[in-house]
Order: C-alpha cells, then structure tokens, then sequence
C-alpha cells in the first residue's frame, strides 16, 4: 500500500482507476485505503506545484525565506511548544526541527522584503525563549518539491528513420 502514497505524492492527479492499474490492485480497494488514508490524515492535503513566472508571466508575487531560529529548550516540552507557535503564524509555510547552530528552520513568504522583516521582528523574535534568528531570502528558486524549474535542454541527437 505504501506504493499507492509514493504515487501519489509524486502526482497528486492520479485517478483511483490510474493507482489501481499502476498497483496491480482492485480499484475498490485503492479507494477504501485513500479513504481512509484521508480520514486519519495520513493524506493531510493534496497539491499543485505552480512555476508562478510562467503562469504570469512576471517576477514572483511573494518573497521566502528561510529563517533559522535559536530557541532556549524548556524541560518537558524541549522546543516543541515554540515551533508549533511558530507555525501558527499565516506567514510561515514549514517550521522543522534541525540540527546544527540554529534549532528550527522555517520558511516564511510574505508580500515584499519588508513584509518578511516585519514579521521576524515584531512576530518572531518576540516569542518567548527564540534567542537568534538568521534569515536567508529565496533570489531564484531551481527546484522545489521535487520538480525543477529551469527548461531542459533541446535533444540534438539525429532523428533516425526505419
């Protein structure tokens, strides 16, 4: 059953009859287990990854960033309570506990630089126990979620004929 999510991860627009051809399993059975792969949130939502300048045809609407936060652990709760007030915010499109200098990285999109700059001042840095905060802004996005964002290059290989 795991190769049912794998799919659809990688294609959210598959049809339960297309799984069922691809899993060599009845189509009545593939729905049941997205159904209830749906209703326990395994499946928490399904997807359209968008190249946005090629939709219309300018520069992105949005600015990201990554931002790296330091937060004191607290005993019990560790910094589990401040990520997920952090992901609390509209603002904030993942929030992942990390290794390394910093303790959570944390994507972040708003309207302009500004935007995002306001958000970590007013927002961010004043919750309670986030020590630092290093923020990255997104210049050009190559790949995101897998799928790449750059043209391929044009085949050149000669055309054979029977």
């Amino acid at each position: 059953m795991r190769e049912i999510l794998e799919l659809l991860e990688r294609d959210a627009s598959l049809s339960h009859d297309t799984l069922a051809t691809m899993t060599g399993r009845p189509v009545a059975e593939v729905s049941a287990q997205i159904a209830a792969w749906e209703k326990a949130g395994v499946i928490r939502r399904y997807k359209a990854v968008v190249d946005w300048e090629k939709a219309d045809g300018s520069e992105a609407t949005e600015v990201t960033a990554f931002i790296d936060v330091a937060v004191a652990p607290a005993r019990g709760v560790g910094f589990d309570d401040v990520a997920e007030r952090i992901s609390r915010f509209d603002e904030v499109r993942s929030c992942y506990l990390v290794s390394g200098g910093h303790d959570l990285r944390c994507t972040v999109v708003g309207s302009n630089i500004r935007a995002v700059s306001d958000f970590v001042s007013r927002k961010l840095s004043t919750i309670d126990r986030v020590t630092a905060t290093a923020t990255h802004f997104v210049l050009r996005t190559h790949k995101r979620d897998g799928d790449t964002f750059f043209e391929p290059e044009p085949d050149h290989r000669l055309r054979v004929t029977p």
